[in-house]
């Protein structure tokens, strides 16, 4: 008799089902270590002053330092090793990344419950805010916030949250409406349960699949914003760069021929936003249980 398979084994297997999706979970675990080890794998710490030298700047890929480093992706204007700075960059982009999602989801969570819960005037009030938040464009919201604010990584994650959290709020208000319509809320409701026990244990876990799902592609967008908002320069400050910070610096110099000093950090950009896509497009077909043979 075969045994029936826990919902963690159903789902490993229907996501292994997409050989795209498992090769951008391989690429992004890669680059979750890469980024994890980065001290310990880099040449050369791209934050110490003291090991740059501005006679070692801008060398194209393969060159070697004046103390026999090789530069294997070339150098920035700084001297900075950029196979280096893609290590720390990738360490501060996914930092942001995750932990300003992380932050924008407990917050849109607790209020898209709140929301669907109680209803009424608090329900107003939370949507009305949540509707003014989607007016504008994040990236408005965003450049306001750190034009006020200033550089900073802890400025940059506050900014992120502020433009996040209003996603999750609607997505997980119009989910627990449609379950607190249901049979098992009612029968709780009936039972006189605590209000927190049927909100977390409940309401909450029938929550969860659309929103980890919407987590995932927005980690991938927090990063693309970061990403752009240290490109313009009022992001994360210059002495810690991140990939939308390198990017930057060699802009100047991509019609001189010194293409490599953006066209990496882009590259490895770009690889990490793609692999999380290709996770989460494969988790929401995976957890929609429409989709489901």
């Amino acid at each position: 008799m075969q045994r029936e398979q826990t919902p963690f084994q159903r789902i490993a297997a229907d996501f292994a089902e997409s050989r795209l999706a498992l090769a951008g979970l391989g690429v992004l675990v890669l680059i979750l270590l890469i980024a994890l080890f980065a001290p310990l794998i880099s040449p050369q710490n791209p934050y110490d002053l003291a090991q740059l030298d501005v006679l070692d700047s801008r060398l194209p890929p393969g060159s070697k330092s004046g103390d026999g480093l090789t530069f294997w992706l070339g150098s920035d204007d700084q001297g900075r090793d950029i196979l280096s700075g893609i290590f720390y960059g990738l360490r501060i982009s996914l930092g942001v990344g995750v932990a300003s999602t992380l932050c924008a989801v407990i917050i849109g969570l607790t209020a898209g419950l709140c929301a669907a819960y109680f209803g009424g005037r608090t329900d107003g009030v939370i949507m009305r805010v949540v509707d003014i938040q989607l007016s504008f464009p994040a990236i408005l919201i965003a450049l306001i916030l750190l034009a006020l604010l200033g550089q900073g990584i802890g400025k940059t994650i506050f900014a992120l949250i502020t433009v996040q959290w209003a996603y999750y709020a609607r997505t997980v208000r119009s989910t627990a409406l449609v379950e607190r319509r249901k049979e098992y809320i009612e029968a709780a409701l009936c039972l006189a349960l605590p209000p927190a026990r049927i909100v977390f244990r409940h309401l909450l876990p029938n929550c969860l699949p659309p929103l980890i799902v919407i987590a995932t592609v927005q980690v991938a967008a927090a990063i693309a914003l970061e990403a752009t908002l240290s490109y313009l320069g009022i992001g994360v400050p210059i002495t810690e760069p991140s990939l939308g910070l390198l990017i930057k610096n060699g802009f100047d110099y991509m019609l001189s021929g010194k293409y490599w000093i953006s066209f990496f950090p882009g590259i490895a950009l770009l690889l990490t936003i793609v692999s999380i896509n290709l996770v989460a497009d494969q988790l929401r077909d995976v957890l929609n249980p429409r989709l489901q043979k």
